[in-house]
C-alpha cells in the first residue's frame, strides 16, 4: 500500500511521530512517504498517488494546522483513506470525522496504523486509543529532512544541529490542564533503551551535537531515563541534551541533578505553570511555589539550567498576580531562562479536561469552538483578558527575553524595574530556537 504521513507541525523538532510509525509500515512492505509541513511544500503528487494518507497530531497548534491540510486532501484525492493520530487525535475525534477523517489513532498508535495499512484500509476496527505496551523498532528517520533544517540549540552565540527523541509516553500523573491525561489516564509506557539509543545513533550520525527528550516527563520512569543518558554520554561524551521534568519529580530526585550534568544535559524544560498556590493546587500540580523556588536553587548549586514555561493568564489570574510572576523571575533571576511567550499564554481547555470539573471553570466557559478545537472562556475582570491580549502581542516582537520582559514590566506594573536589573548578570542561557509550547 502507498501511504503517506504528514506532520504539520512539532515545535520546529524533526517528528517522531512519523519516523517511528514509518519503520513499522516499512516492515510490512508498505511504500511510505514522509513529509514534514513545517519544514516542505504541500506535496500534491505525492497525495494523488497515496491509498492511505495519516496526518500526525501531537499538539493543539499542529491539529488546528492539520484540519486545512484535510480539506486539501479530501479535495485531491477523495479515494484515499485519511487517518488522524497523535494525542489530539481521540480528543478532537468527533470534528475530524466530520471533516472526513475515516480512522482515529490515539496513544500508542504504530500497530494501529500497521492494522489499517494491511487491511486495505475501511471502516475502523482500532479502538481510537490504545495503551499496548510496545516493543518498538528504531525509526525510520531517512525519508525526513535533514536535521539541519530544523530548530537548532543556541548557546554561547554558536548554533548546534539538534536531534529529537522520545524515551516514553503518557505520564503517571493528572494534572488538571494537562491534554496527555485524557489518554493516558495516569499510564505510562516506555521506548525500549535500545531503540532510543539506536535513534539517537542514526541522528548523530547526520549531524545532531544535541538531543531534545520530548517525554512528557524524563522521571516518569527515573531509572529508564538514567540508563539511557548514562549509555548516551558514555557513547557520545560531546554530544548534549535536554528533557522536560516535573518540579515534583526533581525535588524528589534530587541526587539525580548532578548526575544529569555529569552526563551533558544542558537545561531542563519544567511546566511550572503559576507562582500562586492556589492556581497550582487548582491545577493539581503536585508542587508549590516553595518547591519551584527551592529547585531553583539546587539547580543552581548543581550548574544546570531551570527552563521553566508558564500559564500566565487564568480564569485566577489577577493584575496582582501577573505583578508577582515578573517579579518572581527577577528575584530568582530567571528572566533570560524564561521565553517571551511564556508570559502570555492563556490557559487552554481542550475538550475532555479534568480543568471542567471545577465549578470556577464552569462559571466562565462560554461553550465550546469545534474549529478552535477549545473551550472559549472569559475572564471575570476584562481588564485582565486586555492585559493578556497585550501581552501576547508583545510576545511576538523581535527583541532579547530582557528587551521584552522590560515592555512587559512596563505594560502591568505601576512601578519602575529595579534599580539593579540592567546590571543583573547575564548568564549564557542554552535554548532552543523554536520557543511555542503547545
Amino acid at each position: 500500500m502507498q501511504v503517506l504521513l504528514i506532520s504539520t507541525y512539532e515545535m520546529g523538532r524533526q517528528p517522531f511521530g512519523l519516523a517511528s510509525p514509518a519503520a513499522w509500515l516499512a516492515a510490512e512492505h508498505h511504500d511510505v512517504t514522509c513529509v514534514d509541513l513545517c519544514v516542505e511544500s504541500f506535496p500534491e503528487d505525492k497525495v494523488l498517488a497515496a491509498d492511505l494518507v495519516a496526518l500526525y497530531l501531537p499538539m493543539h497548534t499542529a491539529t488546528r494546522l492539520a484540519v486545512k491540510v484535510v480539506e486539501k486532501i479530501r479535495r485531491l484525492n477523495p479515494k484515499a483513506h485519511l487517518c488522524c493520530y497523535g494525542l489530539y487525535a481521540p480528543l478532537n475525534e468527533s470534528y475530524l470525522r466530520k471533516l472526513g477523517v475515516e480512522t482515529i489513532l490515539g496513544g500508542e498508535f504504530e500497530p494501529g496504523l500497521v492494522a489499517l495499512a494491511n487491511g486495505k484500509a475501511g471502516v475502523q476496527k482500532e479502538p481510537s486509543i490504545s495503551l499496548d505496551r510496545l516493543q518498538f523498532l528504531p525509526p525510520l528517520r531517512s525519508a525526513l529532512p535533514p536535521l539541519a533544517d530544523y530548530a537548532h540549540l543556541r548557546i554561547n552565540g554558536t548554533a548546534k544541529t539538534a536531534g529529537y527523541t522520545e524515551a516514553s509516553r503518557g505520564c503517571k500523573h493528572l494534572c488538571r490542564h494537562c491534554p496527555v491525561v485524557p489518554v493516558y489516564q495516569g499510564a505510562f509506557r516506555i521506548v525500549q533503551p535500545e531503540v532510543v539509543l539506536e535513534d539517537i545513533r542514526m541522528q548523530a550520525s547526520a549531524g545532531a551535537q544535541h538531543i531534545t527528550f520530548g517525554d512528557p516527563d524524563f522521571f516518569n520512569g527515573p531509572t529508564h531515563a538514567m540508563r539511557i543518558v548514562d549509555a548516551l554520554h558514555r557513547e557520545f561524551p560531546d554530544v548534549t541534551y535536554d528533557a522536560t521534568i516535573k518540579i515534583e519529580h526533581l525535588r524528589k530526585h534530587r541526587d539525580l541533578l548532578p548526575r544529569l550534568k555529569e552526563t551533558g544535559c544542558l537545561f531542563v524544560t519544567s511546566a511550572v505553570e503559576s507562582v500562586d498556590d492556589a492556581v497550582l493546587e487548582k491545577l493539581d500540580k503536585g508542587h508549590t511555589r516553595a518547591d519551584f523556588v527551592e529547585v531553583v536553587g539546587e539547580f543552581r548549586s548543581t550548574g544546570l539550567t531551570l527552563a521553566p514555561t508558564f500559564i500566565a493568564f487564568t480564569p485566577w489570574t489577577t493584575r496582582e498576580s501577573y505583578r508577582e510572576l515578573l517579579s518572581t523571575l527577577i528575584e530568582l533571576d530567571l528572566v533570560e531562562h524564561v521565553a517571551p511567550i511564556q508570559l502570555a499564554l492563556r490557559l487552554l481547555i481542550p475538550r475532555g479536561s479534568r480543568l471542567l470539573e471545577l465549578d470556577e471553570i464552569q462559571s466562565v466557559v462560554t461553550g465550546f469552538d469545534e474549529p478552535a478545537l477549545l473551550y472559549r472562556w472569559k475572564h471575570p475582570d476584562a481588564a485582565v483578558d486586555a492585559l493578556a491580549e497585550q501581552a501576547l502581542k508583545l510576545a511576538a516582537q523581535k527583541g532579547s527575553r530582557r528587551e521584552i520582559f522590560r515592555k512587559m514590566w512596563d505594560l502591568a506594573v505601576d512601578e519602575p524595574l529595579p534599580e539593579n536589573f540592567d546590571l543583573m548578570p547575564r548568564a549564557t542561557i542554552p535554548y532552543m530556537d523554536e520557543p511555542w509550547y503547545c
